[in-house]
């Protein structure tokens, strides 16, 4: 940073979450000594903790802020959820949805032992998110979708904001009103994802 330059107070908080969540208590025993290396590692079941300098990224552009509802889509061990939670504190609430019933045992235990009040539920085969406990302020995807996921930006608030990666780019969603077809988009960059597992919507 720039003698002067104000500080990125989205950057800066995320910075402090990732400081205070370590990664290390959301991965398996065998990856445990990879855990601060900036790189993806597999947490099992065709499934990975995504690389820390990424999820800086993604949470950057999301800005979730205290007091918000936010839903974590693909939540796997637990690591961003937590992270979420850590950010939308005091007041806010976080549920991450995982389809992949191990994980969705490995990540509630993950946050039970954080400490930390947010929730993992299974995610139902064929739907996207979890509408019953929306509408949400914040919507985070850590899987790739071939397309902005339709049904998830109806889950959003008037004036939500979705990070997806969609076909190789990393996309902020903003809901503008209360049509969810009026959406203004923003690419940012490549990165590569799981697949995205739902309907064919994804």
């Amino acid at each position: 940073m720039a003698d002067g330059a104000p500080e990125d107070p989205a950057a800066a908080r995320v910075a402090a979450a990732m400081h205070a969540v370590d990664r290390r208590d959301f991965l398996p025993s065998s990856q445990q000594r990879f855990a601060h290396a900036d790189q993806a590692l597999r947490i099992g079941h065709g499934a990975t903790c995504t690389q820390p300098s990424t999820v800086a990224v993604m949470l950057r552009l999301l800005d979730a802020c205290p007091g918000q509802r936010v839903l974590d889509v693909g939540s796997g061990s637990g690591w961003t959820t937590a992270l979420l939670a850590r950010l939308v504190a005091p007041g806010g609430t976080v549920v991450g949805v995982e389809i992949e019933p191990a994980l969705v045992t490995l990540g509630r235990a993950n946050l039970l032992a954080a400490g930390l009040p947010a929730r993992i539920e299974p995610a139902v085969p064929g739907r996207l998110g979890r509408p019953e406990d929306g509408p949400y302020d914040r919507i985070l995807v850590s899987a790739e979708a071939r397309r902005v996921p339709r049904g998830l930006v109806e889950q959003l608030t008037e004036a939500g904001r979705m990070v997806v990666p969609v076909r190789g780019d990393l996309v902020v969603v903003e809901r503008a009103g209360p049509d969810p077809h009026q959406v203004r988009t923003r690419a940012y960059g490549t990165y590569s994802f799981v697949r995205l597992r739902a309907t064919g919507e994804d």
